[in-house]
């Protein structure tokens, strides 16, 4: 992606998070709901971080954990928070790309609303044998008008599935439109996989 993108991105989500407060973020469904699945130890990684309340379940729950986000706000946020609270987070600013993961190795990565369909591959390498991957993002089919619009960041149905087929499913859910849209997640699919 070329600088001015990146930056044009970056400008985007600062405007976002300078306006946001910390505290009123909470973590993914997929990975509060399912926390009971984490190890009691290890290294962790919220991918495309934003304010860090799945780095913050992480670190609460004895994993040391890495936030990477494009914000330099969100991260200086979420880096401030951790040193208060005593977290053990080390929040990154970067713009991700299979680079990005290059020598890192981790017990769980965290993934909520972020589709980035080239990096499948190295969030797979980043995993350690034994990983998970907790994945919560929007779906193409919308049953209230929410997320993104750009198909390029809407996953097609059962489409976690085939980007991280090598992972073994242990959790999958998209309800999409079928019976009462008026109970459930909606908009989005949830997915863990173990390496």
């Amino acid at each position: 992606m070329e600088s001015n993108a990146i930056n044009e991105i970056a400008a985007k989500w600062d405007a976002v998070y300078r306006q946001a407060n910390i505290s009123e973020y909470r973590p993914a469904e997929v990975l509060s709901e399912n926390a009971f699945l984490l190890p009691q130890k290890g290294k962790a990684l919220d991918l495309a971080c934003g304010l860090g309340a799945n780095a913050r379940l992480l670190a609460a729950a004895g994993l040391a954990v890495f936030a990477w986000d494009i914000s330099t706000v969100a991260v200086e946020k979420l880096q401030a928070d951790a040193n208060k609270q005593g977290l053990a987070i080390q929040a990154k600013q970067w713009a991700i790309d299979k680079k990005s993961f290059s020598g890192y190795r981790f017990d769980v990565i965290v993934i909520s609303r972020f589709l980035d369909r080239s990096l499948c591959d190295a969030i797979i390498d980043a995993l350690n044998p034994g990983g998970l991957l907790f994945y919560q993002t929007y779906t193409r089919e919308k049953v209230v008008e929410r997320g993104p619009n750009n198909p390029d960041f809407l996953l097609a149905e059962g489409e976690l599935l085939e980007l991280f087929a090598e992972l073994k499913p242990i959790y999958y859910r998209e309800y999409g439109s079928i019976g009462d849209i008026e109970l459930g997640l909606r908009n989005e699919a949830q997915f863990i996989g173990r390496k």
